[in-house]
C-alpha cells in the first residue's frame, strides 16, 4: 500500500509544476462543456502499477472525474491492454494526462524490470531480490510500492530504519571493530546490524565483530562462493554492485539470502503508455 498522505502530497507538488500557469492550449481549443473518456492503454508488454497515482491526479485536478481499473496491479499485460479509464469534463482530462502518464510510465517500467530479476531466481528459491536507496528524490514511496508490485522486496526505507556500515563509516570510525563497537553499543536491541565488505580480510573481521548481515560488494561469483563457506550460516548474506540480470540464477544458486539491485528504481525504463481520449 502507499500512505495516502504522502500520495496527496506526491501528487499535489507534481501538478503543481505542470499546472501552475494552468493549461492555455486546453483553455482555448476546448469547449468548456465538453465531455469524454480517456483510456490508458500499454504499448508494450509491461507489468501494471500506479493504479492509485492515476487516480489521485484525476481526482485532485477535477474531483467529478470517474477513474475505473481495468487490470489489476501486478498483473502482466501485452501490447493494447487498457489499464485505466477515466471519464468527465475533457478539459480536466486533458490537463491531468501528462501527470497521470509521467507517474505510470515510471512506475509500471520499475515494476516490469523487477519482476524481470525476480523471474530469473531459479524455481523454489529463497533468495530476495531488493532495491537500495537508489531512488528518485521525493518518489521513494512510489518507486519502491513499484519494487513490490513486480514481486521484489524492499532495503532500508530511510537512514533511520536500518544501521548499515558501510566504506565511509569504517574509513571514519577508525576500522570495521570500532564501527561494530560503536553500533552495538547505541543500536536499539532489536535491530541487526550489517557491514559491507570489500575484501576477504574486512569479512573476517565483520563476522569477528559480530555482525548478523554481511554485504559482499562487488564480489564475483567465485569470491561469493567461497565467502559463502566461509560464513557458513553466521550471518544473512547479501550481494550487490553493479548486478545485471545474467548472474541471478548462478548467484542465487550459491545460497546467498538477498541480491540488491540499484537499477530496478535508478535505471529501469519508462513503459511506453498512451491516453487516447474520445469525447462523448
Amino acid at each position: 500500500m502507499i500512505s495516502p498522505q504522502a500520495l496527496l502530497q506526491i501528487v499535489q507538488r507534481a501538478l503543481d509544476e505542470d499546472l501552475a500557469g494552468g493549461d492555455l492550449t486546453t483553455l482555448y481549443t476546448v469547449s468548456e462543456g465538453a465531455l469524454g473518456t480517456a483510456q490508458a492503454v500499454a504499448k508494450e508488454s509491461l507489468v501494471c502499477c500506479g493504479g492509485p497515482v492515476f487516480e489521485q491526479v484525476f481526482h485532485q485536478v477535477d474531483p467529478a472525474v470517474k477513474v475505473q481499473t481495468l487490470v489489476r496491479e501486478g498483473e502482466l499485460v501485452r501490447a493494447g491492454t487498457a489499464l485505466w479509464s477515466a471519464s468527465g469534463s475533457a478539459r480536466s482530462l486533458l490537463m491531468a494526462e501528462r501527470t497521470a502518464l509521467n507517474f505510470v510510465q515510471r512506475l509500471c517500467g520499475i515494476a516490469t524490470l523487477t519482476q524481470h530479476f525476480v523471474q530469473a531466481l531459479p524455481k523454489g528459491s529463497k533468495t530476495r531480490i531488493a532495491d537500495t536507496r537508489k531512488t528518485t528524490p521525493g518518489l521513494r514511496v512510489l518507486e519502491r510500492y513499484a519494487v513490490r508490485t513486480g514481486g521484489g522486496h524492499n532495503h532500508r526505507d530511510n537512514l533511520g530504519s536500518a544501521i548499515l556500515i558501510k566504506d565511509n563509516h569504517i574509513a571514519a570510525a577508525g576500522g570495521i571493530e570500532a564501527a561494530l563497537q560503536r553500533a552495538r553499543a547505541g543500536a536499539p536491541h532489536t535491530s541487526k546490524i550489517e557491514v559491507e565488505v570489500t575484501n576477504f580480510d574486512e569479512l573476517g573481521r565483520a563476522l569477528a565483530g559480530g555482525a548478523e548481515i554481511i554485504l559482499l560488494d562487488n564480489f564475483d561469483d567465485a569470491q561469493v562462493a567461497q565467502a559463502v563457506a566461509v560464513i557458513q550460516g553466521r550471518a544473512l548474506i547479501e550481494v550487490s554492485g553493479g548486478i545485471k540480470l545474467p548472474r541471478i540464477a548462478a548467484l542465487a544458486a550459491l545460497g546467498v539470502d538477498v541480491i540488491s539491485v540499484g537499477a530496478l528504481t535508478h535505471s529501469a525504463p519508462a513503459a511506453d503508455i498512451s491516453l487516447d481520449l474520445k469525447l462523448d
